[in-house]
């Protein structure tokens, strides 16, 4: 696959010559709804096989092959040229795809009002090959132990027609937020903590679909920080048995002493020797309720992943990926309006309606823009693109980390799906 930035001028038939392929591929592969409206800085994932390169001054076929993880040999043949050919700049090379590594995936899935719409289960039709597990969130946890159902439709049938696991996530939500004091009750009763584990195995053996059984516990107090661990032994004790992996979802933590009630109850290395894998939940730096800020920014998602590191294997680290943005009214108010949910879609189609050009912030590694809107009101727009998800994907590939979970499905980015196939094997679990 190739990822193309769109300049001033160009158009969608120039583009496509460029790269030897048709409009309408382009067209279908970002599942475009303006194709001769092209947006300045858009990223275009142009559907072939490896890529082009236009040689830039410097660059050497040495250079290139460390580069892009293909041999000097091969870059060598691929373009009939010789090895110690100096390279001219502007000259285009074609570059074969690198080896493809293998790893797991997740995506959450958030049902609301009681059922599963038809747009969530398309989508989840559609990402589901490209999936290991397909996570329903979530079972929220009673005061009696018992876990309250989350509607699945065809979730079940939907993962076993692409081979895909269903993960059970079970949360300390209450009343629409996440309960310390919940938490802290069920972490401190040893008969609740019973009747949780068995209303788990009950329902994976009604539904019968799971393969893993995720611990999302948030804002628990500090002092819950080892009965946290404790009943987590508890669980694997009991869920193994049952042929039922166990996950956690962790705090963005980047020291073992980080304070903060999200962050103290959540101890990496415990959960690294304890649980068969851990999601790290690397976003919402920039959130619906603070300033204007990448969702997902490169240097502190890198910080947290090398922390992470220090505590546990790599086999065990799900990156944490948000599939969405914000657009944030102008000037940010603490306390004021939330920022409002786009999707890689939507935000093109803003910046494209309001004639603005996309930008990209090189050390956040994510694209943004500004505009006015009919009232006049200023807005700050950050999401994600092809350029901002290869990021991720090189984060995962240099660490050699387990997988990537994506929080959440409903909201469109097509460019993500192809180039994690394009990139990776995903392994199976089904």
């Amino acid at each position: 696959m190739q990822i193309h930035v769109v300049q001033q001028g160009e158009s969608l038939n120039g583009i496509s010559q460029a790269y030897s392929t048709s409009a309408q591929s382009i067209i279908e592969a970002n599942e475009l709804d303006a194709p001769n409206e092209l947006v300045v800085g858009q990223t275009l994932v142009i559907p072939i096989y490896g890529r082009y390169y236009f040689v830039q001054p410097g660059d050497t076929l040495t250079l290139l092959a460390r580069r892009f993880g293909i041999s000097v040999q091969e870059i060598a043949n691929q373009n009939q040229i010789q090895l110690n050919q100096t390279l001219t700049p502007g000259l285009r090379l074609y570059l074969p795809p690198a080896p493809k590594t293998e790893i797991e995936s997740n995506a959450y899935i958030e049902p609301m009002g009681g059922y599963v719409s038809d747009s969530l289960l398309a989508q989840a039709r559609d990402t589901a090959p490209d999936l290991t597990y397909l996570a329903p969130f979530s079972y929220q946890i009673s005061r009696d132990g018992s876990i309250d159902q989350v509607p699945l439709s065809d979730l079940p049938d939907i993962a076993a027609e692409s081979n895909a696991s269903l993960m059970m996530v079970i949360t300390n939500l209450e009343d629409g937020a996440f309960s310390g004091e919940l938490g802290q009750v069920v972490l401190e009763n040893d008969a609740l903590q019973n009747t949780l584990l068995d209303s788990i195995v009950a329902e994976a053996n009604r539904v019968g679909r799971f393969s893993d059984v995720h611990f999302d516990f948030e804002f628990l107090p500090a002092s819950m920080r080892e009965p946290y661990n404790q009943f987590l032994r508890k669980a694997v004790a009991r869920l193994h048995p049952e042929g039922l992996l166990v996950s956690t979802a962790l705090a963005p933590k980047t020291s073992a002493a980080q304070a903060g009630q999200w962050y103290e109850a959540h101890d990496y290395r415990a959960h690294g020797e304890i649980v068969d894998f851990v999601v790290l939940m690397t976003y919402e730096w920039g959130y619906s309720g603070g300033p204007p800020l990448a969702v997902s920014p490169i240097g502190p998602v890198t910080d947290v992943v090398e922390y992470a590191l220090t505590e546990m294997p790599a086999d065990k680290i799900m990156l944490g990926q948000n599939l969405y943005g914000y657009d944030w009214t102008l000037p940010f108010v603490e306390g004021g309006d939330y920022a409002r949910a786009v999707s890689p879609q939507q935000a093109i189609t803003i910046a494209r309606e309001n004639q603005v050009a996309i930008q990209y912030d090189s050390d956040a590694q994510a694209p943004y823009f500004f505009y006015t809107d009919n009232e006049g009101a200023e807005h700050e727009v950050w999401f994600e693109d092809g350029r901002s998800i290869q990021a991720k994907f090189d984060l995962i590939q240099q660490y050699q980390l387990r997988g990537i979970s994506y929080w959440k499905l409903g909201l469109s980015f097509p460019q993500n799906w192809l180039l994690l196939s394009d990139r990776f094997y995903i392994n199976k679990r089904g």
